[in-house]
């Protein structure tokens, strides 16, 4: 890459006011990785990113960013003396003198993760701390006498190698293998007769495996398919509908871990295997039924007790190991288990020290058991086949317009509280009216603008009742409802005084002149268009 006549072409750039040699633009060097090794633009990119990352190309603009961007941004080649294939020891003091150097050099302005380094290792090698100052004080001195260029690339290059080998918070260190280890994992180990005898087992290991032809293998997976077609609720669908399309939940209701009585396809399902039979709750309770009739029901209560013990508490293993040992391998148990000698043996060693799968040989035992002796009972047992005649068979509910079994839910949008508050003073509109009695007169006064009024008739008030119904309403303006009609000015209460005053002039008249007819409709109901200036509504027929 850096051939001057078949490499990446380099010329002076500027950086800042200071001329930089032999620089190289970032889309030369990918456009040079593409062409040399014949690899597409992402994989040229990818492989220039790792070189940056190593240190062997630095970047002159943005010294922390190590990535190759594909663009005019300035890159120089890392001199050979601080490649990572040097392997020179990143040290605590070669370091701190680097640091001591830039904080001379920049009096005293560090960035934070250089200053609490600086701190540490100032208490670290503080006893050759003089040393250290005189190093830097002497590099620093020596590096001016040299010239601005090249001053500012030996800079650039201490930098760089110190951002890989030291890297900042935050940064991706490609150099660190984890924790230190004795020796190196990418070291290529001598071959001792050890290694070589494991290596020869391996192979003959192999070599005894049983291997099956591919057109065997793809047999089964085809009968799998099969089987299981019916089960699938993405190829086949779900029935009596899917919850997560029509928001009906009575297939979660059918299908509960503990039903009652499940369905026609969960009972079928457990005739494919003995695992599908165990892994179902409700299949599992009628499978430990069936055992309990048989007397052998500790063997499922025992592997139910495995499972606790592997999948439970960490804390509670030892507590739990020993619990599983009095009650089902202990001699004399009140639920002894029949295992053969060899795995008891092997159980109670492991039993004083429990951990996880302390039981996973007795565990084992008895699942093959079970697996062979009482599921092919269980399955033409009467509690099987009773099991599968009471089973619940759903019918679909829901009419698919396409043949695929899924669809996209349509998705409802909750109401607006606009329309929430609306349908609100509607319902309160609807009570207010509902109290209002139709059948009494109204009364009309002074004009109230924007409110909903009954437009029936309107006669003055009894004595014996001064106050309308009406005027028991509420006076807050509600939205009117489909028998009222909206009117530019309606009527609203009257005073009270006002009614008392009337009444009390209604009284001295008919005591006065008791003789005197009372006045007609007619009469009255000038009287009252007098006292009351704005147009009456007549009375509908």
């Amino acid at each position: 890459m850096q051939n001057p006549e078949t490499g990446v072409r380099m010329q002076n750039q500027k950086v800042l006011v200071t001329s930089v040699p032999h620089a190289m633009t970032g889309s030369d060097v990918l456009q040079w990785i593409a062409q040399r090794l014949w690899i597409s633009n992402l994989e040229a990119q990818n492989l220039g990113n790792f070189i940056v990352k190593y240190g062997y190309i630095y970047p002159l603009q943005d010294p922390r960013n190590l990535v190759l961007k594909p663009d005019n941004s300035l890159y120089r080649f890392q001199t050979p003396y601080f490649w990572p294939t040097q392997q020179w020891p990143a040290e605590d003091t070669d370091y701190a003198i680097y640091l001591a150097k830039r904080n001379i050099k920049k009096k005293g302005i560090l960035e934070e993760y250089e200053k609490e380094n600086y701190d540490f290792l100032n208490k670290k090698i503080n006893y050759k701390w003089d040393f250290v100052i005189m190093q830097a004080k002497e590099q620093y001195r020596t590096g001016k006498e040299r010239t601005k260029a090249d001053r500012y690339a030996l800079d650039c290059q201490e930098k760089a190698y110190w951002l890989v080998h030291r890297c900042p918070p935050g940064m991706n260190n490609v150099l660190d293998y984890g924790l230190d280890r004795v020796t190196n994992p990418n070291e290529v180990q001598k071959q001792t007769i050890t290694a070589v005898r494991k290596e020869i087992m391996y192979y003959q290991q192999a070599l005894m495996r049983s291997t099956v032809k591919s057109s065997v293998s793809l047999g089964g997976i085809v009968k799998y398919s099969e089987q299981f077609l019916s089960n699938d609720a993405i190829m086949s669908g779900c029935l009596p509908s899917n919850p997560w399309i029509t928001d009906d939940t009575q297939f979660w209701d059918l299908n509960a871990k503990l039903v009652e009585i499940p369905t026609k396809m969960r009972v079928e399902r457990w005739a494919f295997n003995f695992s599908e039979l165990i892994r179902d709750p409700k299949g599992r309770q009628s499978f430990q039924y069936f055992l309990k009739k048989e007397f052998s029901g500790e063997n499922l209560g025992f592997w139910e007790a495995c499972e606790d013990l592997k999948y439970g508490d960490q804390s509670k293993v030892k507590e739990k190991a020993e619990e599983i040992y009095k009650l089902f391998l202990a001699p004399g148990a009140r639920r002894w288990i029949n295992i053969d000698g060899k795995t008891m043996d092997i159980t109670v060693k492991g039993l004083r020290h429990p951990h996880r799968y302390v039981l996973d040989a007795a565990q084992t035992h008895i699942y093959m058991l079970m697996k062979k002796d009482s599921y092919a009972r269980y399955l033409k047992s009467p509690i099987y086949k009773e099991m599968l005649a009471k089973a619940i068979e759903p019918q679909g509910t829901t009419k698919r317009s396409s043949g695929l079994p899924f669809m996209r839910r349509h998705l409802r949008s909750s109401p607006s509280p606009v329309i929430l508050r609306q349908l609100e003073e509607e319902a309160k509109a609807r009570e207010a009216a509902n109290t209002v009695d139709i059948t009494q007169p109204g009364q009309h006064t002074a004009p109230s603008p924007h409110l909903a009024v009954y437009t029936g008739t309107c006669v003055p008030p009894s004595p014996s009742s001064p106050f309308s119904p009406s005027c028991r309403s509420p006076r807050r303006p509600f939205p009117s409802p489909s028998r009222f009609i909206r009117r530019p000015s309606s009527a609203i209460c009257p005073s009270p005084i006002r009614v008392a005053l009337e009444s009390s002039e209604q009284k001295g008249e008919a005591s006065g002149s008791s003789a005197c007819p009372g006045p007609s409709d007619t009469d009255a109901s000038e009287a009252c268009g007098a006292e009351n200036p704005w147009p009456r509504p007549q009375p509908k027929a």
